[in-house]
């Protein structure tokens, strides 16, 4: 029985799409290629901040910059940015994307928006 490998292509794309994901406790940033295949992907955690700080902007401007140049490495030139969540770090991890050299050509924002479906969890009393 022999064991098969198979070496991994990657086409060299110009054009990605960046997801953020930014929650109250974390950020995620995530490089696909136009047909939404994963090239590069880093979140506050992954860039070396634990708890409270990975909801800091300056952890989603560090993962941000993190994923711009794995991605870059790939050739990737140019993003269209899709933003969801309310979190803290939505502006600053574009700005990090800017500062590791991705043109954004458009920045969409997808986060939900309930129009009064579920019944939202009791107030916090602390």
């Amino acid at each position: 029985m022999t064991k098969s490998t198979q070496k991994r292509t990657s086409k060299r794309t110009t054009h990605g799409v960046v997801h953020i994901q930014a929650t109250f406790n974390n950020t995620i940033v995530t490089i696909t290629n136009v047909k939404g295949e994963v090239l590069s992907w880093c979140s506050a955690g992954v860039a070396g901040f634990k708890g409270a700080r990975k909801s800091t902007p300056f952890a989603a401007r560090s993962a941000a910059t993190n994923a711009a140049k794995q991605s870059l490495a790939q050739g990737v030139k140019q993003a269209t940015v899709i933003m969801k969540g309310p979190g803290r770090g939505r502006e600053t991890a574009l700005r990090g994307l800017q500062e590791a050299g991705l043109k954004i050509i458009l920045i969409r924002d997808i986060t939900s928006i309930p129009h009064n479906g579920c019944r939202p969890p009791k107030k916090r009393r602390v």
